[in-house]
């Protein structure tokens, strides 16, 4: 049968509607059965399955020995699934209270009627929790927004302030209260408090953007996200301490099937269910109780820091910066009291400035004396004439300041034992700005350690790209030369680099980078970090003799324990110990002139094992204030190695103090044992007449501004209408007689 032309374009036609009603069919079906198939089977009367997702149980930490320095105990929960409240209400009452809410439309205001679910709660939810004693306040206005935000996916945290004896009355009776949740989670806890805060870091509860795009699909409805490293290693270390692999990108997650009914009440028992994995187990290099003393040591200043490392290994032993701050006061969320607290101080205590930079004074003359010995010039002798010229302006040395004299010649270890200026001047002008720049970062300066933690700052050597930026019409030549030498200027180190530094002077000759973490082994065995030093470089490969070395050390040596020494109030009665002071310039305050203080040590001498830095702001005396420190820090390490016991508590906060310290004062029995004999040394204000000619303005341009904290979580007060009135007892009904 042929069909006519004029037919055919209609048979084209009704074949195509046909098709494209199939086809529009077909979609609607797929939309029903596989995408909303969920959606529309909460409408269906009847049991039905839901998965609800559980965080996993992070990793602790612990110091070396295996204190646990940052661990989880259990935290009672009470949440409210705000949607399901909601679905629950609706089939009692035909009509739910609404709110009318504004909103814009097409660059128009319009308002749209939305389920008032505040007043839901409180009619639903809260009179029987009254009853059994067990309403809590809460944040309506934080009530209302997470529902507007996330439904019923994430649950609403209704309250964690209940104990045990809490939640066993509420477990009797939740069953009868749809859309309530009772949970026992993991919750992040810093046994010793302060100690080693600023290290370990804190957390912050998971948000609205820490949620995957396929939990809907996968937890369609209840989503519990993991808390989030935002300071210390809890931040470096965050994927590890999840679990989080590339193989496994859900960390340690797990999760149950649960049947409810009709109106929303469990029943039965598991489905199925995964129960939540561990994150990895890192164990640092700290230890609890040399941290526990060399903060109860700097404590004795306003504000500080310091660190101590073995020097056979470069692990970290301890590393403190005060003031600092509790982070279980971030668990599970800040206060505004205690933000507010932390914020308005001045002195900033969530700054860990054992890596931040700041003028390190004399102590820059130890690596200017090791990139001398890599150019064979360790054995040289400068004369000091009280001062070294360059053009119109003169450099003074300390002695010249003080009392008009001078040093006359001197060999490197002389040099280093009475702190001298023009020695160390002279040499980096014989080095030149290139080979003093490329040996100052072979030893670490001018970039980062790489320890893992945020915010470390590389710090400032001359000819760095820092130092272009900070002196764009600079040569790093003639006086600029002369400051970078002693530490002063421009020149900026932070006490890591400096331990890291001294530790390869004591041991002969090998840099170590600085280790943090000591291993970490995930909850199968696995080993993510091994146990092994790692060596950055081997100075006497790089031409440095080994006698050069101990010339330095030698020099060192000769400040603690020979007259004219700098360094003498290190010194402790029955050991050796090496050290070496300095003082610098920092920034003004008004017409007041601030500074920066340090002692750098290690010892025992002769088999060395430790390595000490301390920092003070605004010490005025390298060696009257930070070298006591140093002192007291070495005393405690030495006892504990001759079998005492060192302690070991909680730390509570400092808020620090700034303020001038002249001297921090050691016991007059010690002082009469040790014969001090030079209390004062350089200054760093013997170089402020040229830096001024030079325009050269002492400070610290890299901690000008504050480190940003990140954003914790707020814990929100509770408002007026989310305040919970006790409920008057019934009197029972008086019988007539």
């Amino acid at each position: 049968m042929i069909i006519e032309p004029r037919y055919r374009l209609r048979v084209y036609l009704l074949t195509a509607l046909v098709l494209g009603g199939f086809g529009v069919l077909l979609g609607r079906l797929y939309e029903f059965q596989i995408e909303k198939r969920e959606e529309f089977q909460k409408d269906v009367p009847g049991p039905r399955q839901i998965t609800v997702r559980e965080p996993g149980v992070r990793g602790i930490i612990k110091d070396r020995h295996g204190v646990e320095l940052a661990r989880n105990k259990r935290k009672y929960e009470v949440s409210f699934n705000l949607q399901e409240i909601h679905d629950a209400y609706r089939l009692q009452q035909s009509d739910g209270p609404v709110v009318e809410v504004a909103a814009w439309e097409k660059g128009m205001k319009r308002t749209r009627k939305e389920a008032d679910i505040l007043t839901i709660v409180k009619k639903r939810i809260i009179p029987p929790l009254q009853d059994l004693g067990l309403a809590k306040d809460f944040n309506s206005k934080a009530l209302v927004s997470h529902y507007k935000t996330h439904g019923g996916l994430v649950p609403f945290t209704y309250t964690t302030d209940i104990d045990y004896e809490q939640f066993a009355r509420f477990a009797e009776h939740s069953l009868e209260l749809p859309g309530v949740y009772l949970n026992v989670r993991p919750q992040r806890e810093y046994p010793y408090k302060a100690l080693s805060c600023h290290t370990l870091g804190y957390l912050r509860q998971w948000a609205k953007g820490d949620i995957p795009e396929d939990a809907y699909n996968k937890f369609g409805y209840q989503y519990v996200g993991d808390d989030v490293g935002v300071a210390g290693v809890e931040a470096t270390l965050d994927d590890m301490l999840r679990g989080v692999t590339a193989d496994n990108p859900d960390g340690a997650e797990g999760w149950k099937t649960i049947v409810k009914n009709e109106k929303g009440k469990i029943i039965g028992e598991l489905v199925d269910a995964q129960e939540p994995g561990t994150g990895a187990e890192v164990t640092l290099t700290i230890d609890a109780e040399v941290q526990y003393l060399l903060s109860n040591v700097l404590r004795r200043a306003g504000v500080a820091s310091g660190v101590v490392m073995d020097v056979r290994t470069g692990e970290i032993l301890a590393m403190a910066s005060i003031p600092d701050y509790d982070p279980n006061d971030y668990v599970p969320s800040i206060t505004v009291a205690k933000k507010k607290e932390y914020d308005e101080n001045k002195l900033h205590p969530m700054i860990d400035r054992s890596i931040s930079a700041f003028s390190p004074g004399s102590t820059f003359k130890i690596p200017t004396a090791l990139v001398g010995a890599i150019y064979g010039k360790a054995t040289n002798n400068y004369n000091c004439s009280g001062s070294v010229r360059y053009g119109s302006m003169a450099v003074r040395c300390w002695i010249a300041k003080q009392s008009g004299g001078s040093h006359g010649s001197l060999s490197l270890p002389e040099a280093i034992q009475v702190s001298c200026n023009p020695y160390f001047m002279q040499l980096a002008g014989s080095l030149g700005p290139t080979k003093m720049n490329e040996g100052f970062r072979m030893l670490g300066f001018g970039e980062k350690t790489g320890v893992p933690l945020p915010g470390e700052y590389p710090g400032m050597i001359i000819g760095n790209r820092a130092w272009r930026r900070k002196n764009p019409n600079e040569k790093a030549e003639g006086v600029n030369m002369g400051f970078a030498a002693i530490g002063q200027g421009n020149s900026l180190a932070t006490p890591l680099q400096l331990c890291a530094m001294i530790c390869s002077v004591a041991n002969g000759g090998r840099y170590y980078h600085p280790r943090l973490v000591k291993k970490a082994v995930d909850q199968r065995g696995n080993v993510l970090v091994e146990d092994a030093p790692r060596l950055k470089v081997d100075l006497v490969k790089e031409g440095i003799k080994a006698s050069d070395i101990e010339f330095i050390r030698k020099g060192m040596w000769k400040a603690v324990n020979e007259q004219r020494g700098t360094a003498g109030r290190v010194k402790i009665p029955g050991y050796e110990i090496a050290a070496k002071t300095g003082t610098a310039q920092a920034e003004m305050v008004g017409s007041y002139q601030r500074h920066n203080s340090w002692t750098m040590a290690f010892g025992p001498y002769e088999d060395p094992r430790y390595a000490v830095v301390i920092f003070v702001h605004d010490g005025k005396s390298g060696g009257k204030v930070c070298g006591p420190l140093v002192h007291l820090v070495m005393r405690g390490l030495f006892s504990r190695d001759e079998g005492m016991k060192l302690p070991l508590h909680p730390l509570d906060p400092v808020p620090g103090k700034l303020e001038a310290i002249d001297e921090i004062p050691l016991p007059e029995d010690v002082l009469a044992a040790i014969d001090v004999t030079q209390d004062d040394g350089e200054t760093g204000d013997e170089a402020a007449d040229a830096a001024a000619a030079a325009g050269i303005v002492p400070g610290n341009p890299e901690n000008d501004q504050p480190a940003v904290a990140p954003s914790p979580t707020i814990t929100l007060e509770a408002d007026a209408e989310g305040t919970v009135a006790p409920r008057k007892k019934q009197e029972p009904a008086k019988r007539n007689r």
